[in-house]
């Protein structure tokens, strides 16, 4: 009996022996976790004081581990929403060639239209050369349309020798190209038209310095007066043109009268129409329908729209002008039945100093700042400017005003909905 005692005592000491031990294990890996979340192996302040103690550190460097994990992600969204804003188009491949990030824009090439293709095929033969620890440029003109010039730059990304990856980034130059272009011509084109006569101004005053014939000397008197008179309508336009361009948003929301600025750009063209036996034919126009905007910057370019018709048409012809509302619109347009304006020359008209004929533009004078002051004029008053014409039939400028006053649901520079919205330059069949 006694000996039965005793084996069940010793049972039960090694039973609780092996629970203690068993319970002492699970908190000393429980707290060896909690040390590893938290960045430490050992020396903690506060002891274990057993496996609730150690749960609760578990707990809390899983939290932590959680929230970083948390933070991580909103970083790198926020990441992804930034290289997507930026307009470049992006492509991140690993260090095996995968594409592992491509945002919105780079996502466009992926199309199945041929430009697309091409670009693509450029972005994946630049990326191989920077995975090879070079960096690569290439430089595309897509033929479109649109026409397009994209520049792709592929680099390594971390440490060349070693790359971890390949960044690719396309950019598109066209604007930029295209603003290189104009200011290249302004230059070239500001030079000239300033330089010509002014060295004619030099030449005719010499010569009228040594000349004793009356007569002569009248017409070299006549020469220099025209030529300082081309001069400074250069310079007028100039100092036009700029002062739209400073001020785009600067328009007074005053009430004007449509037929006023009509009568008022027929009296200022129409001595120039009769010296070349052309005749401007002014359609009526509705007492109510007025404009909101500056009167004197619509003048400006209904002026500039109707000499450059009668520029253009040839002698014993005749120019239209007429005006009518359409909707939230209010068209201004004037109709010419000479040359016409090829199709290569459509989308450049507007630009300055930029002439379709210039060998005519010198018989008429023309400075070639015109249309541009049309279309500043036009973008100014929320409005477009349009154009149709055919070789041969002559042009017709639309100049398309919104009836409506700025409001501020309305941004300056946008028109409010209406009919007919559509591109700016249309050619007619």
């Amino acid at each position: 009996m006694v000996a039965l005692l005793v084996v069940a005592l010793v049972v039960a000491v090694g039973w609780l022996t092996a629970l203690l031990v068993a319970q002492r294990t699970a908190a000393a890996r429980a707290t060896s976790a909690a040390e590893a979340l938290e960045g430490s192996a050992t020396g903690a302040d506060e002891r274990p004081g057993g496996l609730d103690t150690a749960l609760d550190r578990l707990e809390r460097a899983v939290d932590r581990a959680v929230d970083a994990r948390r933070r991580t992600a909103r970083s790198e969204d926020r990441l992804a929403w930034a290289l997507g804003a930026i307009g470049h188009g992006v492509v991140i491949f690993d260090e095996r060639g995968e594409v592992t990030y491509r945002n919105d824009p780079a996502a466009s090439f992926l199309a199945a239209r041929h430009s697309d293709a091409l670009v693509e095929e450029a972005i994946t033969a630049l990326a191989d050369d920077a995975l090879r620890g070079r960096v690569a440029t290439r430089e595309l003109e897509l033929f479109g349309p649109p026409r397009r010039m994209l520049s792709v730059k592929a680099m390594p990304l971390e440490d060349p020798a070693r790359p971890s990856g390949a960044l690719v980034v396309v950019e598109d130059t066209s604007e930029r190209r295209r603003l290189e272009n104009v200011r290249r011509d302004f230059v070239a084109n500001i030079s000239h038209e300033l330089k010509t006569p002014v060295g004619a101004l030099a030449l005719l005053a010499e010569t009228l310095l040594d000349e004793q014939d009356p007569e002569v000397a009248r017409r070299l008197a006549t020469r220099l007066a025209n030529e300082a008179f081309r001069v400074g309508s250069t310079i007028d336009d100039l100092l036009e043109l700029s002062r739209l361009e400073v001020s785009p948003t600067g328009v007074r929301g005053e009430e004007v009268a449509v037929g006023k600025v009509l009568a008022e750009a027929n009296e200022r063209v129409r001595p120039a129409a009769e010296q070349r036996g052309i005749a401007i034919q002014l359609g009526d126009v509705a007492p109510g329908l007025v404009v909101a905007g500056e009167r004197r910057q619509l003048v400006s370019a209904v002026t500039n729209l109707v000499d450059n018709a009668v520029k253009y048409s040839e002698p014993g012809s005749t120019v239209d002008v007429r005006a009518r509302a359409t909707g939230h619109w209010i068209d201004v347009m004037v109709r010419d039945h000479g040359m016409g304006i090829p199709r290569r020359d459509l989308e450049r008209i507007f630009e300055r100093f930029y002439r379709v004929d210039r060998a005519r533009s010198r018989d008429t004078g023309g400075t070639g700042l015109g249309l541009a002051i049309v279309r500043h004029v036009a973008s100014n008053h929320r409005g477009e400017v349009r154009v149709e014409s055919r070789e041969g039939a002559g042009s017709t400028f639309t100049l398309r005003l919104p009836s409506d006053p700025p409001t501020p649901a309305t941004s300056p520079g946008r028109a409010p909905p209406g009919p007919g919205a559509g591109a700016p330059i249309k050619e007619s069949r």
